[in-house]
Formats: C-alpha cells, sequence, structure tokens
C-alpha cells in the first residue's frame, strides 16, 4: 500500500487529520475504516504507522502508533542538474527520477536548451514538479521528497556544484566511458552530481565550464539517447555501481 503525507500532529494526543483527495482515496477506493492501519510520512525522512480512528471522504482522522526511520531511501544523495526540455518531458522526468530515489533536482539554462520561462511561469512549474514529486513519492513509497531547484545557467553553478564526492557530466563525444566509473567504486562515494544535457547537448564552452567547475566528463554508451531516457538512464547507471540498485 502506498504512504501519504502528514504535515505535523496533534502534540496533545498524538493525532493526525488526512484530507483532501487522500482522504478521498483512502475511503472510497481504498475502502479503510477505522481501525485499519495506515501507513504515512513527513516527506523529510520520517515514517509513521497510524491507526485510522474517524473516517470521511472529507478527512480521516489517525492516531500515530509507531514512528521509525525511513527503509526505502536511496544511501545515495544523487543531484541531477538537467538541461532545460519542454513541459511533458519534464514533467515525466520528475516522475521517474523521483521513483528512483535522487535528492535534487536542479533545471539547466544551456546554450541549446528550450526557452527558459520567466520568473513567474517559472515558479509556477516548480510548483508543478513539486506535486508531482510528492505523488511520485507516495506510490513508490519513498520518506523523503526531492529538493527541486529554481533554473539555473551553467555560469551559476559554481555554487551549486561545490560539494560533492563526485561529479559527472554524461556526453556524447566523451574519451571515457560510463564503465571506467568503477575505479571509484570503492571509495567512500555518496553524494553525486550528475549533469545531462538538454535535446541538442552541450556546447563546447559549456563542456569547458563545467569541467573547470570539477565535472568528469563521461560516454554512456554507442546509443545516442533521448535527454529524458539519458537522465534516467544515468541515475540507474550510478545507483548500481555505487550500491544502491
Amino acid at each position: 500500500m502506498q504512504k501519504f503525507f502528514i504535515s505535523d500532529t496533534d502534540s496533545l494526543d498524538n493525532t493526525t487529520i488526512i484530507s483532501g483527495q487522500d482522504a478521498k482515496h483512502i475511503s472510497k477506493v481504498l475502502r479503510m475504516k477505522p481501525g485499519d492501519m495506515i501507513d504515512l510520512t513527513d516527506g523529510q525522512g520520517t515514517d509513521f504507522k497510524g491507526e485510522i480512528l474517524e473516517i470521511s471522504k472529507q478527512a480521516v482522522k489517525v492516531m500515530i502508533r509507531e514512528t521509525a526511520g525511513s527503509s526505502t531511501e536511496s544511501p545515495l544523495s544523487i543531484t541531477v542538474f538537467q538541461g532545460m526540455l519542454k513541459d511533458r518531458k519534464m514533467d515525466t522526468l520528475v516522475r521517474h527520477l523521483t521513483e528512483l530515489g535522487i535528492s535534487d533536482w536542479i533545471p539547466l539554462k544551456c546554450e541549446r536548451a528550450v526557452a527558459v520561462p520567466n520568473a513567474e511561469k517559472a515558479a509556477g512549474r516548480i510548483r508543478r514538479w513539486e506535486t508531482i514529486s510528492r505523488e511520485a513519492l507516495k506510490q513508490c513509497r519513498r520518506s523523503m521528497a526531492p529538493e527541486i531547484g529554481s533554473p539555473v545557467s551553467i555560469t551559476e553553478l559554481a555554487e551549486s556544484a561545490a560539494d560533492f564526492d563526485l561529479k559527472i557530466v554524461f556526453q556524447e563525444n566523451a574519451s571515457s566511458s560510463s564503465p571506467e566509473l568503477e575505479e571509484f567504486k570503492h571509495l567512500n562515494i555518496r553524494k553525486i552530481a550528475v549533469m545531462i544535457g538538454p535535446e541538442g547537448g552541450f556546447s563546447d564552452n559549456e563542456i569547458e565550464t563545467v569541467q573547470k567547475l570539477g565535472f568528469r566528463p563521461y560516454l554512456m554508451g554507442p546509443r545516442i539517447l533521448r535527454a529524458e531516457t539519458a537522465a534516467t538512464a544515468a541515475c540507474t547507471l550510478i545507483q548500481h555501481i555505487f550500491g544502491d540498485l
């Protein structure tokens, strides 16, 4: 069964209220009833077991019975820097990467990327991506919602890209290939940055800039992947090499 979000609990009686579409889903789709146990998360890494006390399609009152750390979060902290794609592709990518277990997702303004919206529209898209991510989190039983950043340019990356054990940029003409990442396998690698270009790929100037920031260029494989496929494949590959999947 999927998990459901709670924002807080009443400190006096250790209860919480689930409302909105989640309440309707619990009551009408899952057909749960008072006395049933339900899995909950705060989206910050803590899970709960709760007992349903009262239920309607508007609200579900739950008593917290158990609290525990998450058993579903990845041991790796992966930040994906993704060249901007068309809206629906970005929506799909957020969903898939949340399911895989990434920690952070930062859209990149690139020379060959689609146009970046103004600040107001960008804020709306971020809110939509956060909603998509939360829905994916419930389905895949994660306990920590990925942080989704505002779009940044590659020249603005210095601070965001500073603190990682390993930084990788996948590009189609790199001289090193992904199997060579095995050389880092036995090191204490736990925080990884993965950079994926837009549909047109990175320019030579952009590759030069990210290499100065410490990103190592790698070729993912012999075939050219669509940008959204590349991001999903890259994270799966990294998780396999460094001990998650």
